[in-house]
């Protein structure tokens, strides 16, 4: 009797025991089913444009509508690890400190003793001493100082002027190039530095004048004009003349002019160019020229007076300019 009974309790506890996985596979099926569904419905939600419903598609880091040309994502972050690893590497393959970069005499190499309000006492003052010794190890030489003090005057007027990192760069690796070829002897470093800035402004395609770059500059034009004609001289800048069209975008953003006018005043530009308009002639008044010349053609509000004023000349300058684009 004992016997069955107890074979009787195993079986009912079996079969309890069954049931319990039968209800767990069920409950995790269940939640694989949702899962996927969601995943399906999240899928649809970001190949769909917000805007039109169309279909997206990602190019390198942006996710386009390729029905109404919506950018849909940009920038997109990258989650892998922050680290690289190398077959031949044994040590730590993780990645720290900032990236190399031109714009320090060093390339960003130096390391820096941080200041701490926890230490107190005889050891925040040896940490000073120490700090200051450390300091003076990193510039050694006249040219390293030179060359500091220039970098973080184009590192200034790149800021200032709201330059790209590109543009601060090679205005920095010109500079170190100036200074290879001893051209700063007798010469200002402020004028150098803004020379050097003006040139990867040019090289660049990025509209900045003379005037422009030296009104917050610590040189003088004289200053710039002869950094600029050592550099030109003894290294051989790629450098070809200025046209106005290159000033047009800006000065359109400056004045409020449509996207018409725009263009229009780019065609005005390829033809005094082309008809040796603009020959002899500042190519920033011969873009503002053209400017008040295609909003007068389109019926826009702009006057000689605001175009000279954006492109920092008078309005007879504009006004000649006008009057032989008028002409037929």
């Amino acid at each position: 009797m004992s016997q069955a009974r107890s074979t009787r309790v195993r079986s009912h506890r079996t079969e309890e025991t069954t049931d319990r996985e039968a209800e767990t596979t069920a409950r995790t099926e269940e939640t694989t089913d949702r899962a996927e569904g969601g995943d399906e419905t999240t899928e649809r939600a970001v190949d769909e444009c917000p805007e039109c419903g169309g279909r997206t598609r990602a190019d390198s880091a942006e996710r386009v509508c390729t029905e109404c040309g919506l950018v849909v994502d940009a920038d997109r972050i990258d989650h892998g690890p922050e680290w690289r690893s190398f077959d031949d590497d044994d040590a730590n393959p993780k990645r720290t400190g900032a990236p190399l970069t031109r714009s320090r005499h060093d390339r960003g190499l130096s390391t820096e003793i941080g200041r701490s309000t926890r230490v107190k006492g005889r050891k925040r003052r040896r940490l000073a001493r120490m700090r200051t010794q450390h300091n003076r190890a990193q510039i050694s030489t006249k040219r390293d100082r030179n060359k500091v003090y220039a970098y973080t005057e184009i590192r200034r007027l790149t800021g200032v002027l709201e330059l790209p990192d590109s543009v601060r760069d090679t205005a920095c690796t010109l500079f170190a190039s100036a200074q290879d070829e001893s051209l700063l002897r007798g010469r200002s470093l402020e004028g150098f530095a803004a020379a050097c800035v003006y040139v990867a402004c040019r090289t660049a395609n990025v509209a900045r004048t003379v005037g422009e770059i030296c009104a917050e500059a610590k040189a003088t034009e004289d200053e710039h004009q002869a950094a600029f004609d050592a550099m030109n001289r003894e290294l051989g800048l790629p450098l070809g003349p200025t046209g106005p069209a290159e000033y047009l975008p800006r000065f359109a953003s400056d004045l409020g002019c449509s996207a018409d006018v725009e263009r229009r005043a780019g065609e005005l530009a390829e033809r005094a160019v082309s008809e040796g308009i603009a020959n002899g002639r500042n190519p920033v008044g011969v873009a503002a020229a053209c400017l008040y010349t295609a909003a007068r053609e389109s019926g826009a509000d702009c006057t000689q007076q605001e175009a000279a004023d954006v492109a920092g000349v008078t309005p007879v300058t504009v006004r000649r300019t006008y009057v032989d684009l008028t002409e037929e």
